[in-house]
């Protein structure tokens, strides 16, 4: 198999970094987590859940707003997050 180099521009991209901000019990949580889960092969992230009830400045934050997801520390959602927005949000910021 022979391989031109620069490779083409999709093994280029920039692998995102999400993190899901959430606690157990949590339906909407559980929810997010499962769109990521479903998408984690349609685009380039890497994802992690931290529960904002091991910390208490994390519980005073997003106490009111979770699930919170940030897409490379930068706020993306809260509450709810649609498959379709959330690859239209990493793919914007492929761009930049």
């Amino acid at each position: 198999m022979n391989i031109t180099w620069p490779m083409p521009a999709i093994y280029n991209r920039r692998m995102h970094d999400v993190v899901v901000y959430s606690r157990p019990g949590c339906h909407l949580c559980d929810v997010v987590k499962d769109t990521l889960r479903q998408l984690r092969y349609q685009a380039d992230f890497q994802w992690r859940e931290i529960d904002i009830d091991s910390d208490p400045d994390l519980q005073r934050i997003y106490n009111d707003e979770i699930p919170v997801v940030l897409i490379n520390g930068r706020k993306a959602f809260k509450y709810h997050m649609p498959a379709d927005a959330f690859l239209r949000t990493l793919s914007a910021r492929n761009e930049r």
